[in-house]
C-alpha cells in the first residue's frame, strides 16, 4: 500500500484517533559522545515496521528510556517530539532502576517468556520475584499510558470550551468535531500483563496487542508456573494479533486447556469473565517501496563502490559471497548455520579460496549466561572453520559484530550470491523481506529456514531445516549454483507477495479490525 493511500484511509475509515503505541525497545535513543549528544535510532524489526506509522498519525510512543542521555533531552513527564512538521510524533519514556532492568528485562521477559516461546531447548527460568517486577513494570507503562489518555482529554475539553466561548464559532460547530477515540496498541511480549492495569482505569478503551514472537503448543506453555496471570493479563486485550495463524491457534489451545475460558473457533476468539477478545494473525512486514529505492540510491552506489576498492570487513577477493545478518541470539541458528557452512566446504571442496561467508551480528543481552556462552562457541566455530579451510592468503568466515548503518547492509545485500536467514524458530523475520527487496540486481539468492513465520510468505525462497545440516549445506551449494534467470524470476515473486502486503497494509489491517471490534 502507498504511503498516501494509507494516510487517506487512516482518515476516512477511521476517523479521529488518538494512537498510542507501548513497547520495551525506544525506536531512538539519546547518548552522550563526549559533551555532545547523539539521536541513534535503532535499526530492530520493531523500529523499522512502527515509525512510519507513527509519523503519519502523529502517535505517542511509551517506551523504557534506556539512552545515557535520554532524561537529559525529555521533558519532566519523559516527552520529546521527534522529526519535525506533519511526520512526527511523540516518544514518552518511562525511567527504570536496575533492579527493574534485571528482573523484568534481562529477567521475566528474556529468561522465561523468550526460551518458552521459542522452543529451542534453552531452559527457561523461573523466578517468582523477576515476576513480580515484570508485573510492576506492566503497570508503570500502564500508568504512563493512562496519563497521556487523560491529558489529551483534558486538551480536546479546554480547546472546545475556547472554541464556544472565545467567538469560535456557533455551539452546533463546536460540537461537530467529537473527541479522539484512544487506541492502544502494546508491543510484543514485554507487556503482556499491561491491558489488564488499562482497563481497570477504563474498560470502554481498546486496548490490543501484537505478540512478535511465536506463540508455544500448550504442552510447553503448561510448564509456566505464571501462566494463568498472563494468559488473564493478554485475554484483557481487545485483540491480540500473532504473525501466523499457527501461533493463534497455539494461543487459543492454550486459552482452551488452561481457563475456563469459552473458545470460539469459527471466528478465533475467547470469551473470558465476560469479556471478548479477537485472536487474529496480521504477518509483520517492511516499508518495502522505501527499501527498493534506497538499495538503487546514489547513496547506497557510493557505499558498494566504496567496498569493492577496500572492503575492510571482508578484506580478500572471492568469486561467491554469502552473507547474513542476525542478533546474536541462540534463536538465530548462527552455530547450525556455521556448522552447514563447514560441511558445505567439506563436500565441495572446488569452492576453498572462493567462497566467502560474513555473519553480520548485533551484540544482544550480554548479561545473560546463554548469551555469553552463544557469542564463545560462534567464535570457537568460525575460528575452527578458518583453520580447517583456510590459506595464507584467504580464509571462509568473517564474522562482523557491530552495529552498521542500513546503507552498508543493502549494499553488502546487493553485492551477495546468497542471503542466509535460517533461524531455528522465529515469529517473521524481517531481514528475509528486507533482503528481498534490496535484490534489485537479481544476483543473489534467499536460504531462508522453514521455522521463519516469513516462510509462509516467501515459498519461492530456498527452504532449509537448519538442524538438518547435510541438507541445509547442500541448499547452500544449490544456490550459489543457481543460474540467474532463475534468480529473477524467484526474487520477482516475492518482491511482489512483499509490495502486496508491506508495513502500511499491515498496520492499517490490524488497526482497521481493531477500531471496528
Amino acid at each position: 500500500m502507498e504511503k498516501k493511500r494509507f494516510n487517506d484511509l487512516i482518515k476516512e475509515k477511521l476517523g479521529n484517533i488518538n494512537l498510542i503505541v507501548a513497547s520495551n525497545r525506544e525506536p531512538v535513543s539519546h547518548e552522550y559522545f563526549g559533551k555532545k549528544i547523539k539521536a541513534v535510532k535503532s535499526v530492530g524489526g520493531l523500529t523499522i515496521a512502527l515509525e512510519p506509522i507513527m509519523k503519519n498519525l502523529n502517535g505517542t510512543w511509551v517506551v523504557y528510556g534506556g539512552g545515557n542521555a535520554d532524561k537529559a533531552v525529555s521533558d519532566e513527564k519523559g516527552r520529546i517530539k521527534l522529526s519535525e512538521g506533519e511526520e512526527s510524533y511523540t516518544l514518552k519514556r518511562i525511567f527504570l532502576n536496575k533492579t527493574d532492568i534485571n528482573d523484568y528485562y534481562y529477567g521475566y521477559a528474556n529468561s522465561v517468556l523468550w526460551p518458552l516461546c521459542h522452543i529451542v531447548y534453552v531452559k527457561p527460568v523461573f523466578n517468582s520475584t523477576q515476576f513480580l517486577t515484570y508485573d510492576d513494570v506492566n503497570k508503570k507503562f500502564a500508568d504512563s499510558i493512562i496519563e497521556e489518555i487523560k491529558e489529551s482529554k483534558n486538551n480536546y475539553e479546554s480547546g472546545h470550551l475556547s472554541n464556544i466561548s472565545g467567538g469560535g464559532g456557533s455551539d452546533e460547530a463546536a460540537s461537530s468535531t467529537s473527541p479522539p477515540e484512544n487506541v492502544i496498541w502494546l508491543q510484543d511480549y514485554h507487556l503482556a500483563r499491561c491491558a489488564k492495569y488499562i482497563k481497570e482505569y477504563d474498560e470502554n478503551i481498546k486496548v490490543s496487542i501484537f505478540w512478535h514472537i511465536p506463540w508455544p503448543n500448550p504442552e510447553i506453555f503448561s510448564i509456566c508456573p505464571e501462566k494463568h496471570e498472563l494468559l488473564e493479563g493478554l485475554l484483557a486485550n481487545d485483540l491480540i494479533g500473532f504473525q501466523i495463524i499457527y501461533h493463534c491457534q497455539n494461543f487459543l489451545r492454550t486459552c482452551e486447556w488452561e481457563l475456563e475460558a469459552q473458545v470460539n473457533w469459527s471466528d478465533y476468539s475467547v470469551t473470558y469473565k465476560g469479556h471478548k477478545t479477537w485472536v487474529k494473525p496480521f504477518p509483520i512486514s517492511v516499508d518495502a517501496d522505501y527499501l527498493h529505492h534506497f538499495a538503487l540510491s546514489r547513496e547506497t552506489d557510493k557505499i558498494i563502490d566504496k567496498i569493492k576498492k577496500n572492503d575492510e570487513i571482508i578484506g580478500q577477493t572471492y568469486e561467491y559471497l554469502a552473507v547474513s545478518t542476525d542478533r546474536l541470539d541462540y534463536t538465530k541458528g548462527i552455530v547450525e548455520k556455521l556448522k552447514a557452512i563447514d560441511k558445505m566446504l567439506e563436500n565441495h571442496q572446488e569452492l576453498i579460496g572462493k567462497f566467502v561467508f560474513v555473519q553480520f551480528g548485533v551484540p544482544s543481552r550480554v548479561h545473560i549466561n546463554a548469551y555469553k556462552k552463544l557469542n564463545e562457541e560462534i567464535a570457537e566455530l568460525i575460528s575452527d572453520i578458518n583453520w580447517k579451510y583456510g590459506t595464507p592468503e584467504w580464509h571462509p568466515v568473517a564474522g562482523y559484530f557491530k552495529q552498521l548503518e542500513l546503507g552498508v547492509y543493502l549494499a553488502y545485500y546487493r553485492l551477495c550470491d546468497i542471503m542466509i536467514v535460517s533461524p531455528l524458530h522465529d515469529g517473521m523475520n524481517l531481514v528475509s523481506k528486507e533482503y528481498i527487496m534490496s535484490d534489485t540486481d537479481y544476483k543473489g539468492m534467499l536460504i531462508l529456514s522453514k521455522f521463519a513465520g516469513s516462510s509462509k510468505e516467501l515459498y519461492d525462497s530456498l527452504l532449509v531445516n537448519p538442524f538438518n545440516t547435510e541438507c541445509f549445506a547442500e541448499k547452500i551449494y544449490e544456490a550459489l549454483m543457481m543460474d540467474k534467470e532463475e534468480k529473477e524470476t524467484r526474487i520477482t515473486k516475492m518482491q511482489n507477495i512483499i509490495m502486496e502486503n508491506d508495513i502500511y497494509d499491515w498496520a492499517y489491517n490490524f488497526l482497521a479490525a481493531l477500531y471496528f471490534i
